[in-house]
Parts: structure tokens; sequence; C-alpha cells
């Protein structure tokens, strides 16, 4: 009988326990673009308060749907969200700006295009680099995949949708090759001396080069000086009425010591 008490009290305090880390936990789900800087930001409030903040990359379309359904105290989106996709009391929060940085192989020598050119290429209309003054050679276009908010925002921008039947679908050629996440778009395009991709600016390294777009260059201070054309927000939702650990935290990321880490991963600080 007293093994079997003993047993019960165990249990019970794993169950307790479990609960308290499970109470402490902030969740946060949504854009891969995001994840990369919300994960530092993760690490560092997680440091200065001891409060655990789990982050996972889904796609932005997915972050929306776990905010709307609670299932993530936070998600994260890339691209504006659509009144459709908001339920009552779901509240937005700009964290940073982004530009979409649209990248080639490092072996191209093509330092500029326009954004028609660019839709143009996406939408299979212009297939080979010497129609836009590069090397000859066929345009191996690389885009992500329909759940991303990278894309969504891109096809936005560029207007890159088209009606069929009244509805609203891309306009990006069905021959184009997807990649799931910057890291891969990335290695598609640093990977093929003909490709051209779109990857979140901060993304950007040595493995590929991203290209001028209307005469400006594709960084922070052409997009603060709205040059750069192609930008977006990043985003974080939440129920009005979240867990206070989880509003506390989105605080802490418009404050001005968490936007000096927004700033040194390549993003727009918000001041």
């Amino acid at each position: 009988m007293k093994k079997f008490v003993v047993c019960a009290l165990a249990l019970a305090s794993v169950f307790t326990a479990n609960n308290a880390i499970a109470k402490d936990t902030i969740t946060i789900s949504g854009s891969t673009s995001v994840t990369g800087v919300m994960e530092v930001l993760a690490e560092t409030y997680s440091n200065k308060t001891g409060i655990a903040v789990e982050v996972q990359g889904t796609g932005s379309s997915a972050g929306i749907r776990a905010a709307n359904e609670g299932t993530s105290m936070l998600g994260m989106s890339s691209r504006n969200v659509k009144d459709s996709e908001k339920r009552a009391g779901l509240v937005e929060t700009i964290i940073a700006r982004d530009g979409i940085a649209v990248a080639v192989n490092n072996n191209n020598p093509l330092k500029e295009l326009t954004t028609e050119q660019i839709a143009a290429i996406y939408k299979g209309e212009i297939k080979n680099w010497q129609q836009v003054g590069g090397k000859p050679g066929p345009i191996v276009v690389v885009t992500r995949d329909t759940a991303s908010g990278t894309r969504g925002a891109f096809e936005s921008i560029l207007k890159l949708k088209r009606k069929i039947n009244g509805m609203k679908v891309s306009a990006i050629t069905p021959r184009a090759q997807v990649g799931n996440g910057n890291g891969m778009v990335k290695t598609m395009v640093a990977n093929n001396a003909n490709a051209i991709g779109y990857i979140s600016l901060g993304s950007v390294d040595q493995s590929l080069r991203a290209v001028n777009v209307n005469g400006a260059e594709a960084s922070v201070a052409a997009i603060q000086a709205g040059r750069y054309p192609i930008a977006r927000p990043f985003i974080l939702l939440a129920d009005e009425n979240a867990p206070k650990l989880a509003q506390e935290f989105t605080s802490w990321v418009l404050s001005a010591d968490a936007q000096k880490i927004v700033a040194s991963k390549g993003y727009v600080a918000l001041q």
C-alpha cells in the first residue's frame, strides 16, 4: 500500500511539473522567413527571463491558422493577412520589415532587372537570359510552395495572379521548380548557373547574389527609403485575450533591444 501511495505521489509530481512547463512555455509557429530571426529573439528572451519559447517554421498560412485556432499562442506571417483569414479578436502586430531579394547564381553576370522583367520571367514569357541582357541560356525559375508567405507577398507585389472562372490563381509558370523554404531555394539557385529565385533579404549570403530591382539595391537602406520595390512586413498574430506571457513577449520584441537583434540579422527594424 505504501508503494502505491509513493508511486501515486510521484506521478502527481510529474504531472504537476509538466503542467507548469507547458503553462510557462510560449508557443510560436508560422512563416519560415520569420522563423530565423524569431529563434534568436526567443533564445535571447529565454535567457533573459527564464521563460521557454518554442518556435516552429510551418509557413505563413499555417501560422495564421494556428493563431486563429489557438493551437499556438502566436502565429507568424511574412505577408499581409487577408480579411478572410482573420476571425474577430485576432490582433496583428508588425515586428519588422523585410525585402524579398531576387537572387541569381554567382556565375550569372546579370546585375539588374525591372519588376516587369521579373514578372515576365515568372510567368514564363521571358525564357532566356539573353532576353534581359544576360548570357544566352534557358532561365530556370525557382519559386516557393503555395503556403509560403514569401510567395504570397511576391505574387501580390509583382501582380502574379490571374483569373480562371472568376477565381484568382497563381500566374507563376507551372514549369517552375518549387523550393520548400529559403534554404532550399538558396541551394537550388546556388547549384544551377541558369536559376533565379526569391528569398528573404536576411537570408542572402555568399552562396548566391541578389540583383538590383528597378535600379535599387536589395538592402535595408533602400527599403527604409522606399526605393526597393519588393518588400513586406513580418507579423505576429495573437488572440486579443492571449496569455499574458505571449503579450509580454510581443511587447519585448518591439523594444529597442529586440529591434537591435532584428537589424543585426539583416532585416528592417521598426526603430
